[in-house]
């Protein structure tokens, strides 16, 4: 069940949730080289959801086009609407992108992974321009990633998974200063830190992740956790609140200065 005021998209007819995709909800995808159509300029690719959605014309939906392509820092926006997805490089490719996601004004970004692909300062601007239009546009932003440091510095809230489950929740800073499931404080503990001790040996997780063909019947982190009990083999834990706001799903529950010890 996947639910947006009220209504589960799972259950949507094809009509109700091709109105919903692009209008309401829009996504970035990890690699914009695939995700654009080769074939089509990019104009034509971010003119189609104005016209389809916003019944624009197609000399409104240009104009539309060309200031989304500048307000995503795009110069010589105009003229680049005729180009095609191979003419732009990485970077310009991932804001083109971002573009085209929010030419609707979607109240539901989903940013999959949209910065792998990109060397770190294309990273950096593209997070500041998402954090911009963000407050600018007054949307929700689902960021799925596994880089811990772009969440520290871009989300309110963060939602830790493991093996297809939820395995801990809090606001952003609660969730670094004190996690509390194995899985977390395990990807915490392996990021290097400019306040930690120079002789600090970056922590890893031993073991292999697990196979996704069946959701799992017990705790999915148990053949990696060194603090798995004889419950966590019989059990998945649900989601308990620990305080306001942090919620975990572990029956041990330790903490960060227990698990590093």
């Amino acid at each position: 069940m996947a639910l947006f005021h009220g209504e589960d998209l799972v259950a949507m007819s094809d009509r109700r949730i091709r109105d919903a995709r692009g209008s309401q909800i829009s996504i970035v995808f990890q690699d914009p080289m695939t995700s654009f159509n080769a074939v089509l300029t990019i104009g034509r690719q971010i003119t189609e959801p104005l016209e389809v959605h916003l019944g624009m014309s197609h000399a409104q939906a240009r104009e539309r086009a060309a200031d989304l392509l500048d307000k995503v820092g795009i110069p010589n926006a105009r003229d680049r609407l005729k180009d095609y997805p191979h003419q732009f490089s990485g970077g310009m490719r991932q804001r083109a992108m971002i573009a085209m996601a929010l030419a609707c004004r979607p109240q539901i970004l989903i940013a999959d992974e949209p910065t792998t692909s990109l060397d770190v300062t294309i990273q950096a601007q593209i997070v500041q321009l998402v954090k911009g239009l963000r407050e600018e546009l007054g949307m929700a932003v689902i960021w799925i990633t596994h880089d811990l440091g772009i969440i520290a510095g871009l989300a309110h809230r963060v939602i830790v998974m493991y093996g297809g489950c939820f395995v801990e929740e809090a606001p952003v800073r609660e969730l670094y200063a004190n996690p509390r499931h194995p899985y977390t404080i395990g990807l915490l503990a392996s990021l290097p830190r400019v306040d930690a001790e120079r002789r600090r040996t970056l922590a890893s997780i031993e073991g292999l992740p697990p196979v996704l063909r069946a959701r799992p019947a017990s705790c999915p982190f148990a053949p990696r956790c060194r603090f798995a009990v004889e419950r966590c083999w019989q059990e998945n834990p649900p989601l308990e609140e620990i305080t306001p706001g942090h919620r975990v799903a572990c029956w041990v529950k330790p903490s960060a200065e227990k698990a590093l010890a």
